[in-house]
């Protein structure tokens, strides 16, 4: 199985890429955000995702280990194959997919080509725990499960969302805002600040 390539770009297309490896010339099919960053007669290093078929073998290629992840993590949910998995990653970067999965955004994870409303569902359902893997927390927590501080905070963070979802900000922007706020001013922070600085950080 092929892990990794490292050569020179030879050609690069709209769904993929040719690297030359002393002489031999891989077609590798990548996202757009890799596609972007590749340069023809450049240098190219590309970890490798190789899947076999009946009737080919076909190279799936990322820049980072954090693309490559979640296009093993899409890709066991039923309905997004390769191809489904690549125009997600087009169309958001690897920690947009967390936070969209983590909010349950289902409007951002739907703008990918491919990803209607019922599969954004089933994404958004699936993958919820696999968010947490990647430095987000999932967006609710069972009550049974939590402390009242903890549950307090949470409530206090979902709040914060919706004020600056009515402000206009998008919900997979604005709760990424309040993730970050929250572990800097602590969960017990109250809601007019956690607005404030999810305010502040938006800005930036």
């Amino acid at each position: 199985m092929i892990a990794k390539l490292k050569g020179t770009v030879d050609a690069v297309d709209e769904d993929s890429a040719v690297i030359d490896v002393n002489g031999v010339g891989y077609l590798v099919a990548a996202s757009a955000r890799t596609l972007r960053d590749l340069v023809v007669g450049g240098p190219a290093s590309l970890l490798v995702e190789t899947i076999v078929r009946e009737d080919a073998i076909a190279l799936y290629g990322f820049l980072g280990t954090s693309e490559r992840d979640w296009f093993r993590i899409l890709t066991t949910v039923q309905g997004v194959g390769a191809r489904v998995a690549l125009s997600i990653l087009s169309t958001l970067a690897p920690e947009e997919i967390a936070r969209a999965i983590a909010a349950q955004d289902r409007a951002s994870l739907s703008r990918a080509s491919g990803v209607g409303p019922k599969l954004a569902a089933r994404l958004a359902t699936e993958l919820k725990d696999k968010a947490a893997a990647f430095g987000v927390a999932p967006a609710a927590a069972k009550t049974a499960e939590v402390a009242p501080m903890a549950a307090a905070g949470s409530s206090v963070n979902e709040d914060a969302v919706s004020a600056l979802v009515n402000l206009g900000y998008r919900r997979v922007e604005a709760f990424g805002a309040v993730a970050r706020v929250t572990q800097r001013l602590g969960a017990d922070a109250r809601l007019d600040a956690v607005i404030r600085a999810g305010l502040q950080e938006l800005a930036r």
